[in-house]
């Protein structure tokens, strides 16, 4: 088993076909049914099943990829440290959008001092994005908001946030000290794409409690969110940091939650077969680091009750 095995290993899984990985990698198409076949032959058992022309990866195959990306990706790494006179120590961070418009450019500057040498990439996108680039090996390390699901990727909670209800200071709601959960049926609400975090912990929350949520407008950034809460009179629930100004200038109004249900962490994620890095360390001690004033202090708020 070589590099090359893997590397064509990796393109079928990704294309779907012997013969698209073949043409993705300028080989041939025997060369790479030859290639999987002797992976399958190395480790002794199937890595795709062939069913009516198509190839479905099997539970060894999977076990397999979740190494793969990740040695191909140290190897590469390997080879441009050795070979480059003029080599750049590199992290490439993903971040959640809640998180990329909270605390990242903080984050960044503050990782930037302690490590100026290194190379900085970024990318920011809602949780699903962030956990497919990780498996893919396309990030080295992020900051999330929402909760991971694959098994492959090791969450670390490090900072802590909260989801509040917001109306704008014009909303009815506004003038209310308490606001009972029925109440939010007959209102419209700003909500985040599929795949956000913050909308997959508010929505189990109204699921549980058999509320439903009116969706008046999806956005998959909280400036168009902020904006119908303030312009068009929606609700909306979303991080208390991504909240500030407009609170302490008035235009919006906080709900909270009476109960812990919408507390959470930023977290920390990386591949658990992924080598953890100096650079991925020094993040993993600024986000530690990372401490937040309360926003509420001295704010009136409304309360959210049963």
């Amino acid at each position: 088993m070589t590099i090359r095995h893997l590397r064509i290993f990796i393109a079928v899984v990704d294309t779907g076909k012997m013969s698209s990985a073949a043409a993705k990698l300028f080989i041939s198409q025997p060369t790479v049914s030859q290639a999987i076949r002797e992976l399958e032959e190395h480790y002794g058992g199937l890595l795709f099943e062939r069913l009516s022309k198509k190839l479905y990866i099997t539970e060894k195959g999977q076990r397999l990829l979740s190494y793969a990306r990740n040695v191909v990706k140290q190897f590469d790494d390997m080879e441009e440290m050795m070979i480059a006179d003029n080599y750049v120590k590199k992290i490439r961070i993903g971040a959640t959008n809640t998180v990329g418009n909270c605390i990242l450019s903080d984050v960044i500057n503050a990782f930037r001092e302690i490590n100026p040498q290194t190379e900085i990439y970024s990318h920011v996108n809602n949780t699903k994005n962030i956990e497919e680039k990780l498996l893919k090996s396309e990030l080295d390390i992020a900051i999330v908001e929402g909760k991971v699901k694959s098994s492959d990727l090791i969450s670390i909670p490090e900072v802590n946030d909260f989801l509040v209800l917001i109306c704008s200071s014009k909303h009815p709601f506004a003038k209310k000290k308490k606001v009972k959960l029925e109440e939010l049926k007959s209102e419209n609400f700003a909500i985040r794409e599929q795949g956000s975090g913050t909308r997959e912990l508010f929505e189990r929350y109204m699921q549980d409690r058999e509320i439903p949520i009116r969706i008046a407008l999806e956005g998959n950034s909280s400036s168009s969110i902020k904006k119908a809460v303030i312009e068009n009179q929606c609700l909306a629930v979303i991080s208390i940091r991504q909240v500030e100004e407009e609170i302490r200038n008035g235009k919006i109004h906080v709900i909270q939650n009476t109960d812990c249900d919408w507390d959470r962490f930023f977290s920390i994620v990386y591949h658990k077969n992924k080598v953890v890095t100096d650079e991925m360390k020094s993040l993993i001690e600024v986000v530690n680091d990372y401490k937040h004033v309360d926003v509420l202090q001295g704010v009136r708020t409304g309360k959210l009750v049963k």
